[in-house]
């Protein structure tokens, strides 16, 4: 590999830090008790939200329809994800400093599959949280489950959800893009290297 792209494949390992900086996903929920809205912020290593109260107010309104109270300790992922983040940022540096090729793609590959880990069990989380409810629970429709989107809105009772990723996942998106991009020149300047007469004629 060239210097050039052994800079973008540290770029991209590097990228990886926005997920420390700032949150994955967003989940926005408005009630007419809370008519400006909550907006939840899922961290790759804890709970937040747009002010302190978020989710504390959360709990209250999960409490009409028996779900489950949201709490950080509830979640071994954010644990444990932290420590993944790292081994990835500090293998794409390696990567990067080593200069291979194939050690490129299967950076590149694994990101890819721990993103839709990631995604996977996100969505298997809405699912515990939206059907597990208390039957004791002061708003009980029959039938009704309130699993909130995994992406984008959706309209539960009296509750309009809108879930979306956060400026966090962007560093995995570039991650996946420039490291994708740094395969893709390595690969090319193979191919001109290994044919330098279809270059000079062309």
């Amino acid at each position: 590999m060239k210097a050039y792209q052994k800079l973008l494949m540290l770029i991209a390992s590097l990228s990886l830090g926005l997920l420390f900086v700032f949150p994955m996903w967003k989940i926005f929920l408005k009630a007419p008790q809370y008519p400006e809205g909550l907006e939840l912020h899922i961290w790759v290593n804890k709970l937040g939200g747009s002010s302190e109260s978020v989710l504390q107010n959360f709990n209250i309104l999960n409490h009409y329809i028996g779900m489950e109270p949201i709490h950080a300790e509830s979640f071994a992922e954010l644990k444990f994800m932290p420590y993944i983040v790292i081994a990835f940022i500090v293998t794409g540096i390696i990567v990067a400093l080593i200069g291979r090729r194939k050690l490129v793609l299967a950076w590149t590959s694994l990101l890819m599959v721990a993103g839709a880990v990631g995604i996977l069990d996100f969505y298997m989380w809405l699912v515990k949280f939206g059907t597990n409810l208390d039957p004791k629970a002061a708003i009980k429709v029959p039938g009704m489950t309130y699993i909130p989107p995994l992406l984008g809105n959706k309209q539960l009772l009296n509750f309009e959800a809108l879930s979306l990723p956060a400026l966090g996942s962007l560093g995995i998106f570039m991650a996946i893009t420039i490291a994708g991009l740094t395969y893709y020149l390595s690969l090319k300047n193979k191919t001109i290297a290994a044919n330098p007469e279809k270059v000079m004629v062309s």
